[in-house]
Parts: structure tokens; C-alpha cells; sequence
């Protein structure tokens, strides 16, 4: 009796089993065929477009817009060229108020303050830049200031 029971139990899931996979791989064929219709061309590169670069290519199609066409290891890339329309934002320049320079013999110490905490940084006086300079001159002002006021 167990013996028939055993043997019972491990050919029920093979009967089970047999059903749906059958079943599931006629639900697939359909599906499979609508995608494979339904799939985009890839892109390819006009035959008007003009190299710019190595695989870089630049193409005005009928209706005036400008394309940008770029080879890939993946195929080509393309998209639109904004070049002419409005110009990238500049990042603006950290507020010159809040820089502090002190002088350290042959070298200057600078200190700002930013989104993540202090920027620190030395500069040997012969290295200055125009901005750092400026900053130097303030700083030497701003300490001459305060020590006529005390």
C-alpha cells in the first residue's frame, strides 16, 4: 500500500506538468510573432549626412531639422543638434564676500564655504590668479580696516 502511494504522489506532478507546457508554448507563438512585427527598424545613417568627425555625422533632413548621427557598438545614435538654439547656462562664479585669504610667508590660505562644507586651499603668491589676487587685496583691506576701528 505505501509502495502505491509513493508511486502515486511522484507521477502526479509529471501528469500535471505536461498539460500547461503544452498549453504555454502555443500562448507563446502568438505573442512572439506580434513582437517580431511590431519591432523598429534600426537607425541608420542618410545618405546626405556629412562627417564631421569619425563616426560623427551631421544631417538637415526636408523639414530643416538638424540630426546628429553617432556609430555606436551598439548600432548608430541619433539626435537633435540644439547648437543653435539657446546656449548652455553658465555655472556662476562663488561670491567673492565669502573668501578668506591669510597669508602664510611665501603662500596664501584660502577658505570658502560651499554646498559640502569648507573649500580649503594654498596657493604659492608667485601662482596667484586674478581671482585669488583680488580676493588677497580684500582680505589685506578688510584687515587694515578693522585695525584702525580697534
Amino acid at each position: 500500500m505505501r509502495t502505491v502511494l509513493i508511486l502515486l504522489v511522484a507521477f502526479i506532478p509529471l501528469v500535471a506538468a505536461d498539460k500547461p507546457a503544452a498549453s504555454k508554448q502555443e500562448a507563446d507563438k502568438p505573442a512572439a510573432s506580434a513582437t517580431a512585427k511590431s519591432a523598429p527598424k534600426p537607425v541608420q545613417i542618410p545618405a546626405g549626412a556629412v562627417e564631421t568627425q569619425p563616426g560623427t555625422f551631421n544631417y538637415t533632413d526636408p523639414e530643416g531639422k538638424k540630426w546628429i548621427f553617432r556609430k555606436t557598438p551598439f548600432g548608430v545614435a541619433r539626435m537633435e543638434d540644439k547648437s543653435d538654439k539657446a546656449p548652455a547656462a553658465k555655472i556662476p562664479a562663488p561670491p567673492a564676500d565669502n573668501v578668506k585669504a591669510v597669508e602664510n610667508g611665501d603662500s596664501v590660505h584660502f577658505e570658502r564655504p560651499g554646498p559640502f562644507g569648507m573649500y580649503k586651499w594654498d596657493r604659492k603668491k608667485s601662482e596667484l590668479s586674478e581671482a585669488e589676487r583680488g580676493w588677497l587685496e580684500r582680505s589685506r583691506t578688510a584687515a587694515t580696516a578693522n585695525n584702525k576701528s580697534n
